[in-house]
């Protein structure tokens, strides 16, 4: 039985952040409670923030882990971690959606592919800071595949 990618679980809403690291750690928390990384996974996720930001743009962050990180990666998933207030991502730069990434055997390009897709959106990005609900999110990057 291969592991849904994104499922209600793994998006959380109305999170609130005093740093961008406390805000890496929640989301890869999330990917590790839901068995897609060990937990290893979130230092490399850190790891990657300091090489180079994850910040894309548009009020996203998309928080991976560094290439040595892929043995970390049990299985393919994302994270979905709403701050409406936003998180600094350095150099006046303001999350409000947080993607986690694992990726399994280079399906990460695909999966960065499609979040590409909604997130170029602009009004998608607006709808998922203001979404009430999981579903409201979900259904943006189901309609993607």
């Amino acid at each position: 039985m291969t592991k849904e990618i994104l499922a209600k679980e793994n998006v959380v809403l109305n999170q609130q952040f005093t740093s961008k690291e406390e805000a890496i750690r929640q989301t890869g928390q999330i990917l590790v409670d839901k068995g897609y990384v060990n937990e290893e996974y979130i230092e490399k996720m850190l790891e990657r923030e300091q090489l180079t930001s994850t910040f894309m743009g548009n009020f996203v962050a998309i928080p991976h882990g560094t290439e040595d990180a892929k043995k970390a990666v049990l299985a393919s998933g994302l994270s979905i971690v709403q701050v409406p207030e936003g998180v600094d991502f350095g150099d006046g730069n303001i999350a409000k959606v947080l993607i986690g990434i694992a990726g399994k055997d280079g399906e990460h390009l695909e999966i960065l592919s499609q979040i590409a897709i909604v997130c170029s959106e602009e009004e998608n990005i607006e709808k998922i800071v203001e979404a009430q609900t999981e579903a409201e999110i979900l259904a943006l990057f189901s309609e993607v595949n």
